[in-house]
């Protein structure tokens, strides 16, 4: 750092609060804490500048949280990280059903796992979207419809991304950027439909497995028939995708 830089850091420093002075306290603590971070090196998003930035701002959210990085902030931190950084990105307008942001001109779909239960090899989206309130009845046929959604929505983006938080507060923190192929997704066209007839909600929820060609399981389509009526994506195998980078370090 510049020393007048520092200088001026330091006059700045005897015009803050007891209190602020100790928010400023425990962000420089985190700062200086050990860490590891570690980047694909075949990624064309995680370059080391951004894998840099983006822990220093998942470091900073934890000197004054214990709660996981959300959506809101992954989306804010990653077009700022993004555009400081020389690349084209743009976040989509709050509310837009289809992509989050554009990254050089690619729409871009952004996901969060954070859930108590997250396991490291499997990767679960619990609202991929809305399926609305179209048709849903209770016969096999009626979710060939519901699946036929999930490829129009996936129409409006063409890469997506999960930060999934893999600990919980004490523990020390573990993040990674993973993206997930549209190419997998697509592969529900051949997968297989199940109405689950013995549940008592209505309408009734179902399923889409998708498997390989040697009867391993790839992923589920979980069409819920709750009252939201949404779309989860279950046991999607972490190892048919790309881990573009990993964040790991200590709790505050």
């Amino acid at each position: 750092m510049e020393p007048s830089r520092l200088t001026n850091l330091c006059n700045l420093l005897p015009k803050l609060t007891a209190g602020q002075f100790e928010w400023i306290e425990n962000i420089i603590k985190c700062l200086s804490a050990p860490f590891e971070y570690e980047r694909n090196a075949a990624s064309d998003i995680v370059t080391e500048e951004f894998l840099a930035a983006f822990g220093d701002n998942l470091r900073i959210h934890h000197a004054l949280s214990k709660q996981a990085f959300g959506k809101d902030r992954f989306e804010y931190a990653l077009e700022e990280i993004l555009s400081i950084g020389g690349v084209p990105a743009k976040l989509a307008k709050r509310g837009n059903p289809g992509h989050d942001i554009t990254i050089r001109d690619v729409p871009v779909s952004l996901k969060t796992q954070s859930d108590m239960t997250i396991k490291n090899d499997e990767i679960h989206i619990s609202k991929f979207h809305e399926l609305g309130k179209g048709k849903w009845g209770s016969e096999v046929k009626d979710l060939e419809g519901l699946r036929d959604r999930f490829f129009s929505h996936m129409q409006s983006y063409e890469r997506i991304f999960t930060l999934r938080t893999l600990s919980q507060y004490p523990s020390p923190w573990i993040y990674e950027l993973v993206e997930i192929p549209k190419s997998l997704l697509l592969k529900a066209k051949d997968g297989t439909l199940e109405m689950m007839m013995g549940s008592r909600q209505n309408p009734k929820p179902g399923y889409c497995h998708v498997k390989d060609t040697n009867g391993k399981l790839l992923f589920q389509l979980y069409f819920d028939g709750g009252t939201e009526r949404k779309l989860q994506i279950k046991h999607l195998l972490k190892s048919e995708c790309i881990v573009h980078g990993q964040w790991k370090f200590a709790s505050a």
